[in-house]
C-alpha cells in the first residue's frame, strides 16, 4: 500500500510505529506517524523570553531614580541590585525579575514598589530554511510569515528541488508536527499558503531523478546518434 502524497501530510512524532506494509514519498522512520490532523496545529505563542547571563536589562523602579538603571547579570545570571543584594535572573522572564525585586524590596525599602524589567535588546524571532533552496538559512519570521514567503527570502526552489516534498516542522506543546507540503500546487493557487511561525523548520526535498538525468545529459554532446531516455520510475 503505498500513500499517495496530495497538498499536506501530517506527521507526528510519537512512538508508535507504521505498519509494516506502508510506505510514504519521505524517508520515516519507525518512530513517526501519520495523523488523521489536515493541518499543522498553530503553534503556540514562542517560548516566553527569558533573562540570560550577560544580558543587559533596563531595570526601572517607580519613584526611585537612585535604584533605576541599566543592570549586566553575571556568567552565572546573577546581578547586584542596591539594598537587597544578589538577584538570581537565569531562567526568569522579565516579569520574573520584577516580581523578585519587588517581594524584596517590599515593606523594608519601599511601601509598595512597582518594577519594569526589560532586556535592551530582545532576540530575533527566526525560521530556518534549509534543502534544496537557492540561500539556505535562518531567516526572521516577520518577513516569513507564509511558506511561500519563507522560500522566495531563501531564493526560490533550487534546481533539484522536489517541489511536492517540501517539509515544515514544527513544535507544539512539546510535540513535534511535519507538514509535507506541495509548493507547486500552493503556487498555483490549488491550496492556501500556510502559515510559518517562529522556529518553523522548512527543508525542501531533493530529486535524485533529476540530478541523474543532468548527468547524462551532460555526456549526450559527446554521442552521435539520439539519446533516448526512458523514466520508469513515477513522480
Amino acid at each position: 500500500m503505498k500513500i499517495q502524497l496530495k497538498q499536506l501530510f501530517i506527521l507526528a512524532v510519537s512512538g508508535a510505529l507504521l505498519s509494516a506494509c506502508a510506505t510514504a514519498p519521505i524517508g520515516m522512520s519507525n518512530d513517526i506517524e501519520l495523523t488523521t490532523l489536515e493541518e499543522l496545529p498553530v503553534s503556540t505563542t514562542a517560548s516566553p523570553y527569558q533573562v540570560r547571563p550577560l544580558e543587559t536589562l533596563e531595570i526601572a523602579v517607580f519613584g526611585s531614580e537612585l535604584l533605576s538603571g541599566t543592570y549586566l547579570p553575571d556568567e552565572q545570571g546573577r546581578l547586584n541590585f542596591p539594598l537587597i543584594g544578589l538577584v538570581e535572573t537565569d531562567g526568569l522572564t522579565p516579569s520574573g525579575v520584577e516580581d523578585v525585586i519587588e517581594n524584596r524590596l517590599r515593606g523594608q525599602y519601599i511601601l509598595n514598589p512597582q518594577v519594569t524589567v526589560r532586556p535592551t535588546k530582545l532576540p530575533e524571532l527566526t525560521v530556518s530554511i534549509g534543502g534544496e533552496v537557492k540561500k539556505p538559512g535562518t531567516y526572521t519570521s516577520s518577513n516569513s510569515p507564509t511558506l511561500l514567503r519563507a522560500v522566495y527570502n531563501a531564493g526560490g526552489l533550487s534546481e533539484f528541488a522536489k517541489s511536492h516534498e517540501v517539509l515544515v516542522s514544527r513544535m507544539v506543546d512539546g510535540q513535534k508536527y511535519i507538514g509535507v507540503y506541495n509548493l507547486t500546487a500552493i503556487e498555483r493557487g490549488n491550496y492556501p499558503d500556510p502559515a510559518i511561525y517562529p522556529n518553523d523548520v522548512i527543508a525542501v526535498g531533493d530529486s535524485p531523478s533529476k540530478r541523474f538525468l543532468q548527468s547524462v545529459l551532460a555526456y549526450v554532446p559527446l554521442l552521435t546518434n539520439t539519446a533516448v531516455l526512458i523514466d520508469r520510475v513515477a513522480r
